[in-house]
């Protein structure tokens, strides 16, 4: 690990992390209180997926639709109208809308098969937003000066991670740079992530074997044929069995490569002190 000890952690000049764990734990919290101190780097692996490798999908998404109406379509045709995607750190919708959700067309869904491309086109994304994270470290301290670095990761992130091979190229190029700190939910999390993923769902990468595997399921379960699909109801049901399938992922993460810490522990953090008395203690 990138800090072999508490006491490397808390002198080290330049402290540089990388939060991981289910999207809702506190990631983002974290990050934006780092952010907040004036020392730290945030960079945003959602961010940089919306914006830089994903952009130009979600805005021909968004001309699509507007395709659809006469009056805005004559405007684009005429280049008399702008349409571009306002997405942020903290609110990710342009990317979630155009991930969509599978099934019935009439509530919303698109066929399984684009699904999939899109699924695919979101995981080359990730590979090279998390890829990204090195030179970002270099450009906040060369380029804006800023001693410590926090990358607050997808929590699609362990989809594209192999737990099991030491020499996984994505952890191989990160883990020499960052210490990789897992938010570990419990029990008493779950019913709530479920609650805020079907208020506002994130952007989700499932394995392709795994969402197939979801995806027959559940039209066995509920007998209906893929365009019978309620969406909304298959992306609920499907978080859940995600979060289930995660979970072992993470935590061979964190023990190939960096420490956990509880997110209940971590909703308790109010300054970066706190913070780095909570990872010096997951390092102990």
């Amino acid at each position: 690990m990138l800090y072999s000890s508490a006491e490397n952690w808390l002198k080290a000049p330049h402290k540089r992390v990388m939060l991981f764990g289910m999207s809702g734990l506190g990631k983002t919290y974290l990050s934006n209180i780092l952010r907040a101190s004036g020392n730290w780097f945030h960079y945003s692996v959602d961010y940089r997926i919306g914006t830089r490798y994903m952009g130009e999908h979600i805005v021909d998404n968004f001309k699509a639709e507007a395709m659809k109406n006469p009056f805005l379509a004559d405007l684009l045709r005429s280049d008399s109208i702008f349409i571009g995607s306002n997405i942020t750190f903290d609110n990710l919708s342009p990317l979630s809308t155009y991930l969509g959700k599978p099934g019935d067309p009439a509530k919303g869904g698109i066929a399984f098969e684009e699904y999939l491309i899109r699924q695919h086109q979101h995981r080359d994304a990730e590979i090279a937003a998390m890829a990204d994270t090195v030179p970002f470290i270099q450009r906040a301290q060369q380029i804006y000066g800023y001693d410590s670095f926090v990358c607050d990761t997808s929590g699609s992130m362990v989809e594209v991670v192999n737990p099991e091979d030491e020499n996984d190229p994505v952890m191989s190029a990160l883990a020499p740079h960052v210490l990789p700190v897992w938010i570990k939910g419990n029990d008493s999390h779950t019913e709530e992530l479920v609650k805020r993923f079907s208020q506002a769902p994130k952007p989700m990468y499932y394995q392709e074997g795994f969402l197939k595997n979801v995806w027959a399921e559940y039209l066995s379960l509920r007998s209906v044929t893929p365009d019978q699909v309620d969406p909304d109801d298959f992306i609920r049901w499907g978080y859940r069995q995600l979060l289930s399938h995660r979970l072992p992922r993470y935590r061979a993460i964190a023990d190939q490569w960096g420490v956990t810490v509880d997110a209940t522990d971590v909703s308790k953090i109010r300054t970066v002190d706190d913070f780095n008395a909570l990872i010096a203690q997951a390092l102990t």
